[in-house]
Order: C-alpha cells, then structure tokens, then sequence
C-alpha cells in the first residue's frame, strides 16, 4: 500500500512541476499580426525552453483559406469557441486560448 501511495506522490509531484514550469516559461502566449498593406500574417508564440522556444510563423494572406469558428464543450458542460484559421496546405491554427471563454460576439470582432 506505501508503494502504490508513494508512487501517486511522485507522480504528482513531476504533473505539478510540469504545470508550474508551464506556466512560470507562459507556454503558449504570443500575438497575431495581420498587415493588409504588405498582406502577411505573423503569428508568434512562446514555446518551451530549447531550440525551438520561438515559434514564428509568417504567412502570406492569399494562403488564408478560411477562418472557422469551433465550439467545444468541456467536462463542465460548458461551450468554449475557438477561433481557428485555416492555412492552405499546412491545416489549423488556433488563434484563440482555449482559457479566454469569449461570447460569439467577441469572436466574430476578433476574427474580423
């Protein structure tokens, strides 16, 4: 039975480390930039410590397919919309947190 406990104790220990560190490094934030003049679109994010902790996409606006809009429903039962944008060739990018809980208004002046 102290085996069985010890190791759900180290197990919590390393998913509470692994959420910490997540989010002390802010994994994940970043910005969106739509220029219409030179019709690039720069995504930046925050990566994890390394090589690749960057994450720098340029896209040219005519690779745009579209942008949708998907609604999610959590373990709560609650609707989170995630506006994604869909790249000719290279699939979806979420351009929205998961976390943000936005009503439909917002996203649809977001996504304009």
């Amino acid at each position: 039975m102290r085996i069985v406990m010890s190791f759900y104790g180290i197990a919590g220990l390393f998913i509470s480390s692994y959420l910490w560190c997540t989010i002390l490094w802010n994994v994940g934030s970043g910005y969106d930039r739509f220029d219409r003049k030179e019709g690039i679109v720069c995504i930046f994010r925050w990566g994890f410590p390394g090589k690749n902790r960057r994450i720098f996409l340029r896209l040219l606006m005519k690779d745009i397919q579209s942008i949708r809009i998907a609604v999610k429903e959590d373990i709560y039962a609650r609707r989170i919309l995630v506006l994604y944008m869909e790249i000719r060739g290279q699939g979806a990018i979420p351009l929205t947190r998961t976390d943000e809980n936005l009503t439909p208004r917002e996203i649809e002046q977001k996504s304009c």
